[in-house]
């Protein structure tokens, strides 16, 4: 892929990041993490940068497939937990998910992945009081304008280093971190059920949407500039309405305002409240 704009000085973003990490977690006592590692890039870079950022002691990678993922996950997400030295664990989340889908007749697939994406954060909030740790977040800057996550399913963290990044820069971070060549080069999936990739999904690549979203976020340019730059208009209005439907997604519950101090409208400080 043409990166022109988009690559990234790897060693000064894996600084920035580990920094990040520390010093939030930090301010609130923590110095553990908690990863779900699906076996993808994403979630790889993100138990990487917690190993490097607390120590590979730290931190507990937790795999958690449902009866119908592709077993080659778990293979791959146990060769990166085994490379980084991390804790690991699997939970199979099929009986918490189908119990539900049975009782409610669920069928839709939609339906199905976003129960499967809440029931992996149930598991890794549930972990992390156990193990004493931060749920570190692994949705990229891609996934997150485009709104191709589940709302307090896998978008759902306490700190996400990954937010910033595209996906193109996932994968320069993931060479640079030296993960394991099968994960980098595997098509992108939640592995919510089987044969689903998330391009087939999305109706284009990641590479579009990349260069497509670099322009219209960062560099803000309009559709009719994006046009004249040779993207298709049905593309470019297709993720602009992505953009704009899933913000929802993106901030925290909207307080209604009763009294002068509304927690998100003028109280904004709870991070860092009292540091």
């Amino acid at each position: 892929m043409n990166g022109a704009g988009l690559d990234i000085q790897v060693e000064l973003v894996e600084a920035l990041l580990l920094r990040f990490l520390r010093r939030e977690a930090g301010k609130f006592g923590f110095s553990r993490a908690i990863v779900g590692l699906s076996g993808g890039v994403d979630s790889a870079v993100t138990a990487a940068l917690a190993a490097r950022a607390f120590g590979p002691r730290e931190v507990l990678a937790v795999n958690m497939p449902y009866r119908t993922s592709d077993p080659s996950s778990a293979v791959d997400a146990a060769a990166v937990a085994g490379a980084l030295g991390v804790n690991a664990r699997t939970v199979d989340i099929s009986a918490m998910a189908d119990g539900y889908f049975s009782e409610h007749e669920i069928e839709d697939r939609g339906r199905r992945g976003n129960v499967m994406a809440r029931c992996r954060m149930i598991v890794l909030y549930d972990l992390s009081a156990e193990w004493g740790g931060l749920v570190i977040g692994t949705s990229n800057k891609t996934e997150l304008l485009l709104g191709y996550s589940t709302q307090f399913g896998d978008s759902a963290s306490a700190l996400n280093p990954l937010g910033d990044l595209y996906k193109h820069q996932i994968y320069q971070l993931a060479r640079h971190l030296e993960l394991p060549d099968e994960v980098i080069d595997k098509a992108p999936s939640a592995d919510l059920f089987e044969g689903q990739t998330d391009e087939a999904e999305l109706g284009f690549t990641y590479e579009e949407a990349d260069r497509l979203l670099f322009l219209l976020v960062d560099e803000r340019h309009d559709a009719l500039e994006l046009a004249e730059r040779g993207f298709d208009p049905k593309l470019v209005e297709g993720v602009v309405h992505r953009i704009i439907g899933s913000q929802y997604k993106r901030l925290p519950p909207v307080v209604a305002k009763i009294s002068d101090r509304t927690v998100n409208q003028d109280f904004r400080y709870l991070r860092s409240w009292g540091h």
